[in-house]
């Protein structure tokens, strides 16, 4: 027997379909007309997407950044920042959620990569991503000492995991700032609170991370629970918000501080790169955004009506002005 005969590929081996089978008009046209079948195409663009999983992974080149402002060094806010870190007395944690962490660390990773699962997980991450430009928390974070503000990434927090967090809660002079019912407001709450508050920590993410991060820590339930009553409206006006009150991370905290500094310059100087960060977006094609609450109100929300009761109830809300 020929050799070359009996070495047949698991290929060869796969049954194939009798040549007699019957043919619809539009192959025999092809044949006729000399085109390929369209079976024979699909086989021979599997058979190239297949070649490009075998092509080496290479790391997509990131713009250069600035190491203050944590901004594109094109893009660099630092002449908007303090030249000098404010001086204060009071210690802030930022409790970040990872998400941002997550998007870069998938984005980077080449074995999702070669299986072609970055892909399909773009567009329901890309936002993420593309947002890392516009955080708040290191241009928060390039105005003050690096003693005195910290930020903590994770969803869940204790004391084998977090020593350092849990001394802090477990202090006296820790407050948490998160809105509800049980929340103080934090101007009052200083006038009255026999021990002046010393350390202050505000949870960074969207609302709902907020939300969750707060009530699945048992930790964040130590420190007193302060809120902000002001009537200043969010500068960061390229981010919706669901309510007309609703701050971002770094607003918060300049409010926040100023109040417990009794310092107002502390307030604008901590706004000042944030107005300016909103001004360049606005100048390169990013559109004003308004508000949830706003957009109801006036009949402007583009969006059907929810048909779930809580979320409905939720709407109402907003639209009739109630704290939720």
């Amino acid at each position: 027997m020929d050799p070359q005969k009996e070495a047949r590929t698991p290929r060869d081996l796969v049954a194939r379909p009798p040549a007699s089978r019957s043919q619809t008009p539009k192959e025999e046209e092809r044949r006729e007309s000399g085109e390929a079948p369209a079976a024979a195409l699909g086989e021979e663009a599997d058979d190239s997407a297949d070649g490009l999983w075998e092509l080496p992974v290479e790391p997509a080149e990131r713009r250069p950044e600035c190491s203050r402002c944590s901004r594109p060094q094109k893009v660099c806010l630092c002449p908007f920042l303090p030249v000098h870190p404010l001086h204060i007395s009071t210690y802030l944690y930022i409790i970040q959620h990872p998400a941002e962490a997550l998007f870069l660390t998938t984005l980077t990773n080449p074995i999702l990569w070669k299986r072609g699962l970055c892909l399909q997980l773009w567009s329901s991450i890309a936002p993420v991503g593309e947002s890392k430009v516009l955080r708040t928390v290191p241009l928060l974070a390039a105005c003050l000492p690096q003693d005195k503000c910290k930020v903590k990434i994770g969803r869940r927090f204790s004391e084998e995991r977090d020593p350092e967090l849990s001394t802090v809660c477990r202090k006296s002079g820790t407050l948490i700032l998160y809105p509800g019912a049980e929340a103080a407001n934090l101007e009052e709450f200083i006038l009255d609170s026999p021990i002046y508050p010393s350390t202050i920590i505000i949870i960074d993410g969207t609302w709902s991370q907020a939300k969750d991060i707060f009530y699945k820590n048992s930790l964040f339930r130590l420190p007193k629970q302060v809120q902000l009553k002001t009537s200043i409206s969010s500068q960061y006006v390229i981010r919706a918000q669901p309510t007309n009150r609703c701050l971002s991370t770094l607003e918060c905290a300049a409010v926040a501080l100023s109040i417990l500094e009794k310092n107002n310059y502390i307030q604008e100087t901590l706004l000042r790169p944030l107005q300016a960060l909103c001004s360049f977006q606005l100048q390169h094609g990013a559109q004003i955004r308004l508000s949830k609450e706003h957009l109801l109100k006036n009949g402007l929300y583009p969006k059907p009506m929810p048909k779930n009761k809580r979320k409905l109830r939720k709407m109402e809300l907003l639209m009739n002005s109630v704290k939720i």
